[in-house]
């Protein structure tokens, strides 16, 4: 929202600073995001009349100009400004004066002499149109200063407004919240009906029910249309950032920015009355004041009459934007004004469905006081008869009253205040500030009965008022106090792996966290076979983000790409968010399923370039050992089982098993993937469960062994599609209790083992926490892991 400061000073005198203003406004929720001051330090400059142009004889687009500037003889101007011509008012910098950034002295240009400068409203600092000359209306009086004339000097107020102080959206609706600041009161504003001179109307029909609850409208004759806009009308449109176009559209715009109710003006001479308001029909097309003609469906509001084939036409799109061939011109005689109350729920989104945003759609959205209408069609009337003439007729206004919001009274507790701000407030400062706010406060004994105006949509209970109060009163005069009474410590369970330990362990392993956008493209899920029951969004803020994701690895290998596109040889990146899969109930309604999910993916080498040791490209292997390690903090041994999956390579993918349990997969990317994917590097990726990874036993104090460990070596020869997590898992259970770890330090294939054979080398580690182990001790635990071996897996001791 955007106004002109002098404009709310008139409605609310304060003896504030701007500065001061524009700190209260930010202090009481209406933040300022922009000032700009306008028209200082124009001492010196006045009105002037050019009396007389002639060409400039050294010079093409220079003119010499004769100038009334009201001292009683003319003075000589040499000007080059395109719209310089006899009859022109303009704005004129006498000789001592400084404007622009210039002190204007008596000069020769191109040997004329000049006595001052003829400026533009860029020069004058109050617009930034440099085109030509600040062109002012014929009847300005020569010598009047310019400060005076344009209500100089001001500036122009941006704030920023929430969607819940929709009653801001006009000067009035500041003011209040200005006065209750700054300790001042409103001014009254005289919206007294105005008499009828005609007894010409157009019928008003309600059908669109609660959508449209109040519809006011007025007949005014005999305008004249062509009639100019005055300057202080178009300097406080033009400061609140809306272009002056022409005196009819001038008034509704002057009007919604003053009270916050957007109105229309229709050209009385196009219309066949009754005028109504009803829902679009399918298909139905109207010509917007744009000249776009656009195709509704049947969830806007169209205000209609009685044209056209069926008797009825639709002549504006209600609470956006009017038609085009009802539309107000210079040559419009008779007028009809509307101002109407529409449902916020009836106009929301409706305009960003035609690609449009117009300020009456801005503000309906957000609701517009009902109790407005009538007011603005008065106001709007008296403006109207006081810069165009004519006669009006009688208002007429049709109202559904059982659709319209009643403000019903709020009960406000004295002990309420201080127990929700944590400090008193003075029952006169209460009442002070509620009224201000133009509040129906009545005092009881306990506190008081409250009722906001029917503009504060955002008040509806006591938490409301007591908001308003903190507001005003002000947040910095709320005490910092500590919360008194127990605390409740809620300790972190123990028997699991918390989700920041996850990410500084996959950190410190040199991955680097991304958070994508949990819903993706359809297309995207297709092309990964993953589509499937996935969730689709009612309402996706475009269709590239129409559904919900069901897998990570989709994103995340898009994100990888990105970084591949950047230059990025060696990426790893892993994230840890959540999946969601349509489930059906068994009742025939399906409700989205999430689970929370961790995924990695990683290309290129395996470690950062370096001199110590051969550069590689990483592999299965790496990544595994990146997920065991998550694995070993949560106090589990992975097993990796091989699998197929439609995403993954064929004999480079495997399940990730714990406890019997599959929970996820990891693998290198399959080759015809990566093609549609269009990715040229070979990835491996994993995506896990992350409630099964990282849930762990209670950690309990065990007792270190004061006995030396014994190892011993084996190298086993057995068939190349036996896995080393099914000989390893045989030697624990053969071995017993004894045994301490098993490890696999070596596999050869070659010279020596046969065609489809390996060789497998492990260690046994052995020790017991009460003795020392015998020989006897190690070779019977030896011996019998050697048998189950041979026995479970055709394996033999390699010679």
């Amino acid at each position: 929202m955007k106004f002109s400061e002098n404009w709310l000073r008139s409605h609310v005198p304060t003896a504030a600073s701007r500065d001061e203003l524009t700190a209260t406004l930010t202090a009481i929720g209406l933040e300022v995001e922009e000032v700009t001051a306008m028209g200082a330090g124009l001492d010196g400059v006045v009105v002037a009349r050019i009396v007389e142009c002639g060409k400039h004889p050294e010079a093409d687009r220079l003119q010499i100009c004769q100038v009334d500037a009201g001292q009683g003889e003319l003075l000589q101007i040499v000007c080059g400004a395109p719209n310089a011509r006899a009859g022109l008012m303009a704005p004129l910098a006498m000789v001592g004066a400084h404007v622009a950034g210039i002190d204007i002295k008596a000069a020769k240009l191109r040997g004329v002499p000049s006595n001052g400068m003829l400026c533009s409203a860029r020069e004058l600092g109050t617009d930034a149109d440099a085109s030509g000359l600040l062109e002012l209306p014929a009847d300005a009086v020569p010598g009047t200063p310019i400060a005076d004339y344009l209500g100089l000097p001001d500036a122009s107020i941006e704030i920023k407004l929430t969607p819940n102080r929709a009653d801001c959206f006009g000067i009035r609706g500041i003011a209040y919240d200005v006065a209750a600041a700054c300790g001042s009161e409103v001014l009254p504003f005289d919206a007294s009906p105005i008499a009828a001179q005609s007894q010409r109307v157009l019928e008003v029909e309600l059908a669109a029910g609660a959508d449209a609850p109040r519809y006011c409208g007025r007949v005014v004759e005999a305008i004249d249309a062509s009639a100019r806009t005055p300057v202080w009308m178009a300097e406080r449109l033009r400061r609140s950032g809306v272009r002056p176009l022409s005196l009819l559209v001038d008034i509704t715009q002057y009007v919604m920015l003053e009270l916050g109710q957007p109105m229309h003006a229709f050209d009385l001479d196009t219309l066949q009355g009754p005028v109504g308001v009803r829902h679009s029909r399918q298909g139905e097309t109207i010509k917007l004041l744009d000249g776009r003609e656009v195709a509704l469906d049947d969830s806007f509001l169209v205000v209609t009459d009685a044209a056209g084939a069926d008797g009825s036409r639709a002549i504006a799109l209600a609470g956006v934007m009017g038609g085009f061939d009802t539309r107000v011109t210079d040559a419009t005689r008779n007028v009809f004004l509307e101002a109407a109350h529409f449902a916020p729920s009836a106009i929301i989104g409706k305009s960003r469905k035609l690609g449009l945003h117009t300020d009456a759609s801005h503000r309906f959205e957000r609701g517009v006081d009902p109790q407005l209408p009538a007011q603005a069609i008065e106001i709007a009337t008296r403006l109207l008869l006081e810069l165009a003439g004519g006669q009006p007729g009688p208002v007429v206004e049709a109202v559904l009253p059982q659709h319209l919001p009643a403000p019903q009274p709020i009960r406000l507790r004295r002990q309420r205040i201080g127990r929700v701000l944590g400090l008193d407030i003075a029952d006169a400062d209460v009442e002070r500030i509620l009224r201000a706010l133009d509040m129906q406060v009545h005092a009881d004994a306990d506190g008081w009965q409250v009722t906001a105006p029917s503009r504060r949509f955002d008040i509806a209970i006591e938490e409301d008022l007591i908001e308003e109060l903190a507001r005003i009163h002000g947040y910095d005069r709320i005490p910092t106090t500590l919360p008194g009474g127990p605390t409740r410590v809620a300790v972190p369970s123990e028997t699991r792996l918390d989700e920041a330990t996850v990410r500084r362990q996959l950190a410190a392993r040199d991955y680097l966290e991304t958070v994508n956008f949990a819903f993706v493209d359809a297309d995207l899920l297709d092309r990964w076979q993953a589509g499937e029951r996935a969730v689709v969004l009612a309402n996706p803020l475009s269709a590239e983000l129409g559904v919900m994701r069901t897998q990570l690895l989709p994103g995340l290998v898009d994100t990888l790409q990105r970084n591949l596109a950047r230059q990025a040889g060696r990426v790893r990146l892993f994230e840890l968010g959540n999946v969601f899969i349509s489930d059906d109930s068994g009742d025939g309604n399906t409700a989205p399923r999430e689970t929370q999910r961790l995924a990695a993916v990683i290309c290129g080498d395996a470690r950062n370039l370096q001199w110590g040791e051969p550069a590689r490209k990483a592999d299965f292997h790496d990544l595994r050992g990146d997920l065991d390690s998550l694995a070993a903090a949560c106090g589990a041994t992975l097993q990796y089982q091989p699998a197929q999956h439609p995403q993954a390579h064929p004999g480079r993918c495997a399940d990730v098993v714990r406890d019997g349990q599959s929970i996820g997969w990891i693998g290198q990317l399959h080759p015809r993937l990566q093609r549609t994917l269009d990715l040229d590097v070979d990835a491996y990726a994993f995506e896990v469960d992350l409630a099964a990874l990282v849930k762990r036993p209670l950690p309990r104090a065990g007792e270190l062994s004061r006995f030396p460990s014994v190892r011993r070596d084996l190298a086993f020869v057995v068939a190349d599609s036996v896995p080393w997590a099914a000989i390893a898992a045989t030697a624990r259970a053969a071995a017993g209790p004894l045994l301490r770890e098993v490890l696999l330090f070596d596999r050869y294939v070659g010279q020596g083992v046969e065609s489809g054979q390996k060789s497998l080398a492990m260690g046994l580690i052995l020790q017991d926490n009460s003795r020392t182990l015998t020989d006897r001790d190690v070779e019977d635990v030896v011996t019998a892991a050697v048998a189950s071996i041979e026995q479970e897996h055709g394996a033999r001791i390699r010679g």
